[in-house]
């Protein structure tokens, strides 16, 4: 059966950082892109950052550009999210998505197939 177990999060001081990881397994085909989304507390669901398992290539949002960074690991079954100098705005429950639909949106959560349950981090000022 499919698992997309996200580790990681918590709570830090602003300038601080904290890295997420999300492991996906039993997949029904081979993975082609995972994703970062966030949610906080009355906001819509946004994209952070996204990565194409095949080639590496990765995008960010503008709000993280620069501080974050996404990363795969060799096998591919992991992905990685980097948080430097977080903000009180960083505050989010934060998601890891996989398999992205054919011709879908990496930027649209909805185009996505398979869900991690969900990791907060919560930056103080």
């Amino acid at each position: 059966h499919v698992e997309v177990v996200q580790s990681g999060g918590g709570s830090v001081q602003a300038g601080g950082s904290l890295r997420l990881s999300c492991k996906a397994s039993g997949l029904p085909r081979d993975r082609n892109c995972m994703a970062w989304f966030r949610q906080a507390p009355d906001k819509a669901r946004e994209g952070v950052a996204h990565i194409y398992t095949d080639s590496g290539l990765s995008y960010y949002a503008d709000s993280v550009q620069g501080r974050f960074t996404i990363s795969q690991g060799n096998a591919k079954d992991t992905v990685y999210l980097q948080m430097d100098s977080l903000g009180p705005e960083d505050t989010a429950m934060y998601y890891c998505a996989t398999n992205l639909d054919d011709g879908g949106s990496a930027w649209n959560g909805a185009d996505f197939a398979y869900w991690g349950q969900g990791t907060q981090v919560t930056v103080s000022a």
